[in-house]
């Protein structure tokens, strides 16, 4: 996968393609781009910078490119919170940690996930000592 930025629109582009499992540059600009008062031109634009990058793939389907995300949506946020953690937080979680402990709008279900992460953190490293 890419090294390098992605911005919030292409983020959101890249989610939108990665959702719908891929598609061409007319049903993006269609249903992404319309959504957004984005020209088609500027829809290809930005699918190309994608591909550029390595987010994207294309293949020609019936004469038109169809372009699909190189990656799972989930898959993707993980790349981009491991990036952001490493270049801006110095690879430490504790200010993560400390924003998510400011934030109330985390909901059951989050902490529940959280509480089971931490817990599973817990096994492996003491799996790991003994």
């Amino acid at each position: 996968m890419s090294e390098q930025t992605i911005g919030e629109q292409e983020l959101a582009l890249l989610r939108h393609l990665s959702n719908c499992g891929g598609a061409t540059v007319g049903e993006v600009a269609n249903g992404f781009g319309r959504e957004r008062s984005l020209a088609r031109s500027t829809v290809l634009t930005m699918m190309e910078r994608l591909r550029r990058k390595g987010y994207l793939g294309r293949r020609i389907v019936g004469g038109v490119y169809r372009y699909r995300a190189r990656t799972s949506s989930a898959e993707l946020l993980l790349g981009l919170v491991r990036r952001f953690v490493e270049k801006n937080l110095g690879g430490s979680v504790t200010p993560f940690v400390a924003y998510l402990n400011e934030t109330a709008r985390l909901t059951d279900t989050e902490l529940r996930e959280l509480e089971d992460l931490v817990s599973r953190l817990q096994s492996a490293r003491k799996k790991g000592v003994e």
